[in-house]
């Protein structure tokens, strides 16, 4: 009986290994014991980072909703930008579902349309359009129903994929214009900014070794490119700022010597 009883746990745990390690690696590595395998450590080292973008994913836009629930307002959040941030999402999920690519390679995308929808909901609820909020529901819902069904097009799709290049693309470059005009990259986040970068190279990585399928290795590309610019004005600006902090102390020092 006791047997039995472990028979079942540890094929359950086998099958979760398999979920990093997959065949032929998982005997390569724990049947053979040749952990040295390159091409399985690459793929051993894809599903990680893979699957650690996903639980990434799931908290990331959380403070963002509690800070919207606690102001009871969603002021300075623009809806254009939620949709299209959605329509961006929404493409990237589908075109992986549709193209039977492992879940490590697309997954964060559902979390992060879960997220993203209900902030949606929220600014349009505390914005006083209760009727649209659930209008906006049913329609995304709708919408990203029929995507991931077998009814939509792979030629949709690959062209909603495609088209999140110069999506990406325009949206950064607006910031980076903006950081640009003035001088400084305000209220960006330095920790939000740097886990952009990391995530977009990282994914340029698993995205080669999970599918092989250029045009999503093209977008994140492009995001990496687009996301390193921003980081690099982070720093240029991080220490203007601070050398025109100390130039500052320095007046503020002289004049009260002459005082």
């Amino acid at each position: 009986m006791a047997d039995q009883e472990v028979k079942p746990v540890s094929n359950m745990f086998e099958n979760w290994l398999q979920m990093l390690v997959p065949q032929p690696c998982y005997d390569e590595f724990f049947v053979k014991h040749n952990f040295f395998e390159v091409v399985c450590l690459k793929i051993l080292l894809s599903k990680v980072l893979g699957y650690a973008i996903i639980v990434g994913s799931v908290l990331v836009k959380l403070p963002q909703i509690v800070k919207i629930l606690s102001a009871k307002s969603g002021a300075g959040i623009s809806m254009l930008s939620i949709i299209m941030e959605l329509v961006a999402i929404a493409s990237a999920a589908a075109y992986g579902w549709a193209m039977k690519y492992p879940f490590s390679a697309y997954g964060e995308g559902i979390f992060l349309m879960i997220q993203t929808t209900l902030i949606g909901f929220f600014v349009l609820i505390f914005g006083g359009q209760m009727a649209l909020s659930f209008v906006f529901i049913g329609v995304f819902g709708g919408s990203i129903a029929y995507l991931m069904s077998p009814a939509a097009p792979i030629e949709l799709l690959r062209f909603l994929q495609a088209s999140n290049m110069p999506v990406v693309a325009v949206s950064k470059f607006i910031q980076i214009i903006a950081n640009y005009r003035n001088g400084s990259t305000g209220q960006l986040s330095a920790i939000t900014l740097l886990l952009l970068f990391a995530g977009s190279l990282a994914r340029i990585f698993t995205s080669i070794q999970e599918t092989g399928d250029n045009l999503i290795i093209v977008t994140y590309v492009v995001a990496s490119v687009c996301n390193g610019l921003l980081v690099l004005q982070l720093v240029y600006y991080w220490n203007t700022g601070a050398a025109a902090g100390k130039k500052q102390n320095k007046k503020q020092q002289n004049r009260k010597k002459k005082q």
